[in-house]
Parts: C-alpha cells; sequence; structure tokens
C-alpha cells in the first residue's frame, strides 16, 4: 500500500494507529479498501470482492491450478466471516461518523477513529494468516521471482510519483489523491480549502525517498521470509503463520531506527489535515458528507442482510 498521511473517515477506509500507518497489503486480503468505494457501488464491490482478492494475489504470485483452488475456498471462506462477524461494527461506526461529520472536529477525535480502524483490520489479519500461509509455503522459487518483479513495477511508479519529481511535483501528486477523496466525502472544494489542503500537504513530514526505502526493506523482509520457509525441509502451516505474523510485526513498528517516530508524525500530520478541512467545511457540504455515509450504511445493511 502506498503510504499517505493525507486521509478523512469518508474515504475508502485505511487502518491507521501510530505504530500502523505503513500497512502491507502483500499476500493479505485488504477488504476495508473493497468496502467503501463509490456508494452506489458498494454491495457490488463487495460481492465481487472474493473474485477480486484472488486476482490481486495471483498477480503477485502467479498461482498454479492446485494453489487456485485452495486460495478460492480460503477466500470464500475468509468473506463469509467478514460478512457475517465484521460488516455490522462497521454498520456502527458509519451511524458515529454521520454524527461527528454534522460537528466541528479536532486531530484527536480524528486520530481516534482512525485507531479504531486498526483494531477492524487486525482481526483481518488474524484470520488470513492461516490461509496465507498454507499458500506460502508452497510458493515455487519461480513463483518468489514473479513478486519480485511485480514489485519492481509498482516500486517504479511510487519512485515516479514521490522520489523522482521535483517537490511542487510530489505536492501536486499528493494534493490531487488528498483532493479526490476528500472531495468523494464533502463534494467539491472550494478554492480556500483547496489552498488549505496545499499549505497542509507542504507542511506535512512526507517524505518520499523515506518511504520508499521502507516500502523496499518490507519487500525485501517478506521475500526473505517466504525463501526461509521453502528452504525449511518439513516446514508447518504453523511455522508460516509464525513466520508471517514476525513479519508482519516488523511491518507495523518498522526495525528501521526513526521509522515508527516518523510514522507517528505522518498520523498525526493527517489527523492534523482532516481536522483543519472539515472544520472550514459549510453546512451543505457536511450535509453531503452525511449522506454519503449514510448511503455507504444502507448498502452495508444490505449486505448482511443478504447471508439471511
Amino acid at each position: 500500500m502506498s503510504t499517505f498521511p493525507e486521509a478523512t473517515p469518508g474515504q475508502r477506509p485505511k487502518p491507521v494507529t501510530n505504530k500502523g500507518r505503513i500497512i502491507a497489503r502483500s499476500l493479505l486480503l485488504t477488504v476495508l479498501a473493497l468496502v467503501l468505494t463509490a456508494c452506489s457501488a458498494v454491495r457490488l464491490a463487495y460481492n465481487q470482492a472474493p473474485s477480486l482478492g484472488y486476482w490481486w494475489i495471483d498477480g503477485y504470485a502467479d498461482l498454479n491450478e492446485v494453489q487456485t483452488g485452495q486460495m478460492r475456498r480460503d477466500i470464500d471462506t475468509f468473506f463469509a466471516w467478514h460478512r457475517s462477524s465484521e460488516l455490522p461494527s462497521y454498520i456502527n461506526r458509519l451511524q458515529q461518523w454521520q454524527q461527528l461529520a454534522a460537528a466541528d472536529s479536532n486531530p484527536d477525535l480524528a486520530c481516534v477513529q482512525f485507531t479504531q480502524l486498526q483494531t477492524a483490520y487486525l482481526r483481518m489479519i488474524d484470520r488470513a494468516l492461516e490461509p496465507m500461509a498454507k499458500l506460502a509455503i508452497t510458493l515455487s522459487p519461480t513463483q518468489l521471482q514473479h513478486m519480485q518483479r511485480r514489485y519492481a513495477k509498482g516500486n517504479k511508479e511510487f519512485e515516479a510519483d514521490y522520489v523522482r519529481v521535483s517537490a511542487e511535483e510530489r505536492i501536486n501528486n499528493l494534493l490531487e489523491r488528498a483532493t479526490d477523496r476528500y472531495e468523494t466525502l464533502y463534494g467539491d472544494l472550494n478554492d480556500a480549502q483547496l489552498k488549505l489542503l496545499r499549505d497542509r500537504i507542504r507542511q506535512s513530514p512526507f517524505d518520499g525517498p523515506r518511504v520508499h526505502a521502507e516500502r523496499l526493506r518490507r519487500q525485501s523482509d517478506l521475500l526473505k521470509t517466504l525463501r526461509e520457509l521453502q528452504a525449511e525441509r518439513s516446514v508447518t502451516p504453523a511455522m508460516a503463520v509464525t513466520a508471517l505474523r514476525g513479519w508482519h510485526d516488523r511491518v507495523m513498528e518498522s526495525p528501521t531506527p526513526g521509522f515508527p517516530a516518523y510514522s507517528d508524525a505522518l498520523v498525526r500530520s493527517g489527523c492534523e489535515q482532516f481536522a483543519a478541512l472539515h472544520n472550514t467545511t459549510t453546512a451543505e457540504q457536511r450535509a453531503h458528507a452525511v449522506r454519503v455515509l449514510k448511503d455507504y450504511e444502507t448498502d452495508l445493511r444490505a449486505l448482511t442482510a443478504e447471508q439471511h
């Protein structure tokens, strides 16, 4: 996952805490990113999520026929659990956000909302580790090379947007992403709000090269972990779960000196940015946000009803 401090409760949720702003996509089912898309497409996106999840994993690992059958079954099981156990809590959270959207905010309150998402994310990780571990011990050296090439492609894209660009180009790229997210929630931003957002991004501690270096560390760490599992003569799924959990722990709190504190600063900057922009929104923009969040809630209620 690309790492940005700019985020809002109305965007596609990304789990955020002091130690968890930089989280991994690799071999993990990023369900939250599929749940809250454009409100008219929530149900469609969620119902398609098992297939999308499979194709995303296959894009990294180039699964063979046996792995494909097992992974599709595991993904279906995962989403059956998620639909019955997790969606109700999302509905409750969306109801809370509707109330919050109608009033002023502050950075502490914004960070609390992101922290709550972290709990849901970690529950998903706990549920996903076992099937991911089963896959991990079947990956071949050729498949790991495929993963490495896929990582390289994504890294070039990240570098093009946030590393091998001027400071102003980087700000423009961040601004474009942030504006799209905020306007999904509030509708069109006015000129003063766009200026505020640009100023906040300019003040952000976001450091493209530093984030890129951490991306490379995570990727190298995962590939090393998987290769070590391959080298074990009698590796078990339980051993693989332990190894992948250790890798994920190093994602959540990087061993790179200074990076956890840097991650904290990114989180705080994002919370401050959201609160500052939200507090400039008009009554019409806040009403728009409430409608968007209500539509999300309605769609998730329909999704929970579909299982009965």
